[in-house]
């Protein structure tokens, strides 16, 4: 009996909030006194696959059936429950994802599992099983008492930090049966962002809205982000006036962050733009108006005009 990890890959390699998850399900699995398997899908090199081992799982599990290249939320279901059946896991761990998303509520159905979603902490295992989740965009706390004999827990990102180790994970391949039904829905192809840095997965983030004034002085974000080695953001209004990628628009209706840092260059703090990124751990505002709702959910802020403060703050970032 194990707790198994599902780790989701991007281009071949495992993402850093599955990391955290593999380490995170490896601290379960000391608390209860089991080893921590991991279950990869999709094509990897052996030495990524085996790099799990970093984080604590002492196996992975191997589906590379080329049917399942591109990420499918019912076949990786199937797949997924597969793997817990083989190994008697009564814990799943998965990081919290759109690929988690399409995942979870199949993969509870499959098993007739309790499923808890934005999980920040280890479970309390004093009196039962109990979670902790983050709910309404943040701003509040539930506590998960979950009594089914099979547990799904999806983190969320930036929940634990993960301590790597000099280790590898033994590689099995894995090879279910999967069957029509698993893909009744198809992915075509899949169109990613462009940047060096996607936002899902970024620790920093520079983010801007309509105090920069146009597409034009977008340079200035761009080289903060660049100098602090951040992925950009903007804001609802910026993304609707197409002066950004609506895959950089965060807030309620666009994607939703959690870095170790955010900085909101010229964006006013509407609380639909605060709903998708008030889980950072660090706010940074520069807004010339000094009562901009934003500086009321800052950790810092300047007050100041941006087209004076980014440049000076990229030049001293690139002097550290």
């Amino acid at each position: 009996m194990s707790v198994l990890i599902f780790a989701e890959l991007d281009e071949g390699k495992i993402k850093k909030s599955s990391q955290e998850a593999i380490f995170y399900g490896t601290k379960v699995a000391e608390m209860t006194g089991t080893s921590a398997t991991a279950v990869i899908i999709g094509p990897a090199d052996d030495a990524e696959l085996a790099s799990a081992g970093r984080f604590g799982a002492t196996k992975v599990l191997h589906a590379a059936d080329a049917k399942l290249t591109e990420p499918n939320g019912m076949a990786y279901a199937t797949v997924v429950a597969a793997a817990a059946q083989q190994e008697g896991s009564k814990v799943i761990v998965l990081a919290k994802s759109s690929l988690a998303d399409a995942m979870t509520a199949r993969l509870a159905g499959k098993l007739k599992a309790g499923l808890a979603a934005n999980v920040i902490e280890l479970p309390n295992l004093s009196n039962g099983f109990q979670v902790k989740s983050s709910i309404y965009t943040g701003k509040a706390f539930a506590y998960n008492d979950l009594k089914a004999d099979v547990k799904i827990l999806a983190i969320k990102k930036n929940t634990i930090t993960p301590e790597e180790e000099d280790a590898t994970a033994s590689v099995e391949a894995f090879a279910p049966i999967l069957n029509d039904a698993d893909f009744v829905i198809s992915v075509k192809n899949t169109e990613k962002s462009s940047g060096d840095i996607l936002l899902p997965e970024a620790d920093l983030v520079v983010s801007a809205g309509r105090g920069l004034k146009g597409p034009e002085n977008w340079g200035i974000v761009e080289d903060l982000a660049k100098a602090l080695h951040a992925a950009t953001a903007c804001s609802k209004p910026v993304s609707d006036l197409d002066w950004r990628p609506h895959s950089e628009h965060v807030g309620q209706t666009g994607i939703k962050i959690s870095p170790n840092l955010y900085i909101a260059c010229g964006i006013s703090g509407a609380i639909q733009h605060l709903a998708g990124v008030n889980s950072s751990k660090v706010i940074v505002v520069i807004n010339k108006d000094a009562d901009a709702p934003f500086f009321k959910s800052a950790d810092y802020g300047i007050v100041g005009d941006v087209f004076d403060i980014l440049p000076r703050l990229t030049k001293a970032v690139q002097a550290l």
